[in-house]
């Protein structure tokens, strides 16, 4: 229902004056048909029906051209830190891309009021997996142990994002994971990457 609302939106702006070439109108277009997409996925572990070989490094670019602008707006460092090649991975791109910019937005509101506004988004190959972790300097997570439960109390929105977060990432055989810090917060994308045959 919300992805419909979103959608309905979205199109109805569309018919706007003036908002043909606007940045933020046209992220939002992006991130609309990204949660089409979601919306459509069924969130059960199915890779060989659902997932596709996928660049991470051009997923992050499209991260970058989304989350730079609002970034510098609240002047938020972010450190990128991408190997200069990885493996191609399993993945349903427009699903990564929505799972990276839930992770970027909430750490940009952990940080929004902290005196040191930093946040590091790093990919790797690790063993049998690339990871791809967002490390910010915010406040922390309290109570590690709600995470990934929906409806939290306090939670911005309804207090999906990371539920579906990681259910999204499960659908093509990938993990989300809290990697604790002595200060600030760091999430961890786990992908499958795809094997040479």
């Amino acid at each position: 229902n919300l992805c419909g609302a979103v959608s309905a939106v979205g199109k109805n702006l569309a018919r706007v004056e003036g908002l043909a070439g606007n940045q933020d109108f046209e992220a939002l277009q992006t991130l609309t048909q990204g949660l089409e997409k979601i919306a459509s996925l069924e969130l059960q572990a199915s890779p060989d029906d659902q997932a596709l070989a996928v660049d991470v490094i051009e997923v992050l670019d499209e991260l970058r051209v989304l989350i730079e602008p609002s970034c510098r707006e609240a002047q938020i460092a972010v450190h990128w830190q991408i190997a200069k090649s990885l493996p191609l991975v399993w993945a349903d791109s427009y699903g990564l891309l929505q799972v990276f910019l839930n992770l970027a937005r909430n750490s940009q509101r952990a940080i929004e009021n902290c005196p040191r506004k930093e946040l590091t988004i790093a990919a790797t190959a690790e063993e049998d997996a690339v990871v791809i972790r967002f490390e910010d300097t915010g406040i922390g997570v309290p109570s590690p142990q709600q995470l990934f439960r929906p409806f939290q109390p306090g939670a911005d929105g309804t207090g999906l994002g990371l539920y579906v977060s990681r259910a999204i990432l499960r659908s093509f055989r990938g993990e989300l994971r809290y990697e604790a810090r002595p200060a600030g917060c760091c999430f961890a994308v786990v992908l499958a990457p795809l094997m040479e045959t």
